[in-house]
Order: C-alpha cells, then structure tokens, then sequence
C-alpha cells in the first residue's frame, strides 16, 4: 500500500515540474514566476523535505529580492504531500501530462485509465506550515473544483481569524480573538487607530482556518494556486492594520479609521473627513492578487478630497498596505488645504480698494465738465459699475 501511494506521489511531482518548465519563459525571474507563473515556482522535494509551491510575495518582500538579487525571500507557500483518506481515491500512478498544449494554452493530460491510475485510500494535499485563514466563498470555490470536501473546518469571522494570523505567535491567540482595536505609527504623520470589524455570524464574512487542501488530479493545482493568491491579498491588506500595539501609551494625536467587511472580497475603511465634519469611506474590491478597484466616498457638502479613485487604487496595488494608503489620502488633504490657504492669500493682496475709489473719483470730475444729458449718461454707468462691483465683493467673500 504505502509503495502504491508512494508512487503516485512520484507522478504528481513528475507532473507539476513538467507543468512549471511549461508556463516558463527563458527570460522569467523568480518574482514573476512566483507571483504570476500558473503554478508558482515549485521547489521539488530533497530528503526529508517535501516538494513546496511558492506563489506569494509581498511588495516588501519584493523590494528586498530586488535590493539583494539572490536573496531568495521566502514568500508564502504550500507542500506537495500525500496522506490517507477516509474515501477512497482514483489517484495517477504514472505522469499524465503530454508534450503538447491544449488549445486553451494549458497543458494537456491523459485520461486516467487503469494503466495509469489506481484506486487507493489515499488523497493529495497542498499543505500550509501553518493554518491559514480562508474565507468560506474561496472554500466552496476550490472543493467544487476539487469535488472534495475540506475536513476539520471551523466557521468563525474571516477577520478575526485573519487577525490571529498576523500575530503569528499561539500564545497570543487570547490577545488577537480579544482586541479589535490596534495602533499603527507611521512616520510623517499622526498614530493611526485601527478598529477591525469583526461583523456578526449573519452580516459578517465568514472563513475558516485551514490546514490543507485535498486533491486528486493535477490540472487542480494551477485553479487552486490562483484562489489562494487572492485570498492571501485579501489577508494582507486585512493584517496591514493589525499591529501589536493595543495600547496607545504616549497618548499623542491619532487619527481613527474602522475596517469593515463588505460583499464577498471587498472592504471598507471608514474615517472622519480630513477637511470636514462628517465621515469619509474607501471602499476597497480586491478583484484578484494582482488587481483592486477602489472608490472613495465623502459628503456632498464636505470639500472634495484631492484623490481620485484611480490614485487609491495604484497607492493599494502598489504598497498592499492600508495604513499607507490613508496616510497618502491625508497628505494630499493637507497639501490641498495649504495650496487653498495661498490661493485665498493672493486674491486677497489683489483686491486693492484705493484703486476703485481713486478711479470712482476720477469718473466724478471728469463728469463735472460734460453736458448735463452726458453728465446723467454717465451718472447711469456709475450706477451700473456700483453693482456690480458690490457682487464681486460678495463673491469674494464667500471664496475667502
């Protein structure tokens, strides 16, 4: 038994390392193989360590690969394994995929015949070195691909669980399901208060942790590798405003933000209008790993921020940070506010009133010495140039 399931281990290993030299280019570098590659960058298995797909880096993880070429920053990624099954499987006991593509540019793959394949009570697994938060909607997504059900989950809050994750250490499991607020300090701007919306059971998103997903074909790899990418996006930008600050000691300026869930991979982010008084909201659609639309939200009657969508939007792709992103919105604010405060200042120096009344005296004596039908011609103009000079004041006041 155990050398029949070791043999189809060997042929679902032979299988993704023919279907990652076939989506590989010869000029590819390992962050694009990474990020974009189908099915990641697969490190085949030596020893006692099993193969591992890597198919997520951060931009920070991204920046220090591109500062020390050669670095191999770990990103996130998954195991190759295969374990027992409490149904049983038909499982490939020989490679299945062929030399050529299929028209769809995928590889193309044998059927499973009884040559090739072999009914065992076994199953394979991509597997995470730690439980990882998944929401339900990416959960019914891969065991319909799979057609197999993920054991051992436990429904809970998708945020929640994505903030035990972050904190990264077991013991400080209490302080991570306890605290839904958290400080973030950046520098060049005030501390940041982040509260997490947990949401309830029926508004909220819901997930669970997972410790590995079970498949029995490997055409299931690439669909799979591609729904975990979206969620480990969706998970970092959630985590960028977890911090292990919880409390604010030094008691200085903060600016407060709420993070909530929306429909299925969007979010908002809630906030006081940096130049009014009532609230602001960013709603964020992370769309897949490598794509998010934003949009921002403010008060008819609140001043129009200087943030078009298209700029939060290349802010989140960019840096997959939350905080980043808000402190960008608030710098523009400021930088907005003191270009208006100038603007006002120079239309203020130019309004000199001791033109108008010199040249309205001038009018006068000049009206001294002409007919009297010239005289009231011009005493009418006067009028006229009276009026209309006193809505210009009115229009200068309501700018200033």
């Amino acid at each position: 038994m155990k050398a029949k399931v070791y043999l189809a281990l060997q042929s679902l290993e032979k299988d993704l390392y023919s279907m990652s030299l076939l989506y590989r280019t010869q000029d590819v570098n390992r962050v694009t193989e990474v990020l974009h590659g189908k099915a990641g960058q697969l490190v085949q298995r030596t020893g006692g360590t099993p193969m591992n797909i890597e198919y997520y880096l951060s931009p920070y993880q991204v920046l220090e690969e591109e500062l020390n070429p050669g670095s191999q920053v770990c990103g996130t990624k998954v195991f190759v394994t295969v374990g027992s099954s409490n149904t049983t499987h038909k499982l490939p006991i020989s490679p299945l995929i062929v030399d050529s593509q299929a028209g769809d540019g995928n590889p193309a793959f044998l059927p499973l015949t009884d040559e090739l394949s072999m009914d065992l009570s076994a199953c394979f697994f991509l597997s995470f070195h730690r439980p990882f938060p998944m929401s339900s909607s990416s959960i019914q997504e891969i065991q319909k691909f799979t057609g197999i059900p993920i054991d051992g989950l436990k429904l809970a809050s998708l945020h929640a669980l994505i903030v035990q994750f972050t904190f990264n250490d077991e013991y400080k499991e209490d302080l991570a399901m306890n605290n839904s607020c958290f400080f973030v300090s950046l520098p060049d701007c005030p501390k940041h208060s982040y509260f997490i919306n947990k949401g309830t059971e029926k508004s909220g998103i819901t997930g669970a942790l997972v410790s590995k997903i079970p498949f029995t074909h490997p055409k299931c790899v690439p669909a799979i590798i591609e729904i975990l990418r979206h969620q480990v996006a969706y998970n970092t930008l959630i985590g960028s405003c977890v911090s292990e600050n919880t409390i604010n000691e030094d008691c200085s300026e903060l600016l407060y933000f709420e993070v909530s869930p929306q429909k299925g991979t969007s979010f908002s982010i809630s906030f006081q209008h940096p130049m009014g008084e009532s609230l602001a909201c960013v709603v964020a659609d992370v769309l897949s790993s490598r794509q998010i639309r934003c949009s921002l939200h403010t008060h008819p009657q609140d001043v129009t921020l200087n943030c078009c969508n298209d700029f939060i939007t290349r802010v989140m792709e960019r840096c997959m940070s939350v905080p980043l992103v808000m402190r960008a919105i608030f710098k523009n604010s400021v930088t907005m506010k003191v270009d208006g405060e100038i603007q006002n200042t120079e239309v203020t120096s130019e309004q000199n009133p001791e033109v108008t009344c010199k040249q309205t005296e001038s009018s006068n004596s000049t009206g001294a010495n002409i007919s009297g039908a010239s005289m009231q011609n011009s005493c009418d103009g006067m009028e006229a140039s009276s009026s209309t000079a006193s809505i210009d004041c009115e229009i200068c006041d309501v700018s200033v």
